[in-house]
């Protein structure tokens, strides 16, 4: 891959020294998507539940959540999406779409849409990583490119950090006053705010899987070298997928545990040394993106189990209306 380095001599290093800054850019543009995402997600849930006057709690601990996070949040996960090498990336991403595609195929089972955004995260930052890879390989001047990238995501990711300070501060007054052009808009708008997440995802996501798939069979010599990674990886998978949907529901946690131990297993097998060491960042990663989105997930767990709640009672109350008539 051609970068910035090709304009200077070759001295020993400086290819190493380059490969490690469009890592690092790489993993600066995964961690701000990350960031866009979280912070328009809080933005939603702090309007949700500031119009349900029993939701009262649930607002107060997404505003007291710390603003400093946000920032951390980004430096740490920019270091391990650039430690995490292109194979292990790619698997995250679809592993993580074939569970989101069979969460859309069977609703009513395994994890519930709210919590799909949030479980995402590092998969997200894992499918900006892949893109960037394969639509930047073999660019004439990629670092410039993906320096670029960096300040437009960064940019994008400090605007919706400030939007949603704005709104745990001033939304509940500027949404009564009316004189806040930002707050009438998500007054007005704001609940779709999960549908363009969700079509903004899909077609992530979708670009991310096309790149995985490349960047996994370039590594391949022979199709039947390909075949020998691509079906113990396929059953891995279902496996996976069939567990989580007819199991007994397991906490978040323990959902990454299991994912991340079956990936383990399997690139102990049909993997290589260094597969295995970014199995185990990608582990990190994907607890961090939870201990970070803690306040949100309490959220969308207690408003699904509402939901879910009311819905057994309203079916609850119509089977016993049907038999009394």
């Amino acid at each position: 891959m051609f970068s910035l380095g090709s304009w200077l001599p070759a001295w020993p290093g400086l290819a190493w020294g380059w490969a490690l800054l469009d890592a690092l850019l790489q993993g600066l543009v995964g961690a701000c998507a990350v960031s866009v995402l979280c912070s328009l997600l809080k933005v939603y849930l702090y309007i949700q539940c500031l119009n349900d006057p029993e939701r009262q709690a649930e607002k107060e601990a997404l505003r007291a959540q710390r603003w400093v996070l946000g920032p951390l949040q980004a430096v740490v996960l920019t270091g391990l999406l650039a430690l995490v090498g292109s194979r292990v990336a790619a698997l995250v991403v679809l592993e993580f779409s074939l569970r989101a595609a069979s969460m859309l195929l069977s609703p009513g089972k395994g994890t519930s849409s709210g919590q799909l955004y949030l479980l995402c995260q590092y998969s997200l930052g894992c499918g900006m990583s892949c893109s960037l890879s394969f639509l930047l390989e073999g660019a004439p001047h990629s670092t410039c490119n993906l320096a670029l990238a960096a300040g437009l995501a960064g940019l994008l990711a400090a605007y919706a950090r400030r939007l949603a300070r704005h709104v745990c501060a001033l939304y509940e007054l500027h949404s009564r006053q009316r004189y806040c052009g930002v707050c009438i808009l998500l007054l007005a708008s704001g609940h779709g705010i999960p549908r363009l997440l969700r079509n903004a995802l899909a077609l992530t996501f979708a670009l991310a899987d096309l790149a995985a798939v490349e960047l996994i069979n370039r590594d391949f010599l022979s199709t039947a070298e390909a075949i020998r990674f691509w079906t113990p990886l396929t059953i891995c998978y279902t496996l996976l997928v069939i567990h989580m949907q007819e199991g007994p529901r397991q906490s978040v946690s323990q959902t990454v545990l299991v994912r991340m131990g079956g990936l383990f297993i399997l690139l102990l097998t049909v993997g290589r040394w260094a597969d295995v060491f970014h199995v185990l960042i990608s582990l990190l990663g994907e607890l961090w993106c939870l201990l970070c989105a803690g306040a949100m997930l309490d959220v969308c767990q207690r408003q699904d189990f509402t939901q879910h709640f009311q819905r057994d009672r309203h079916l609850g109350s119509r089977s016993d209306s049907e038999q009394t008539s």
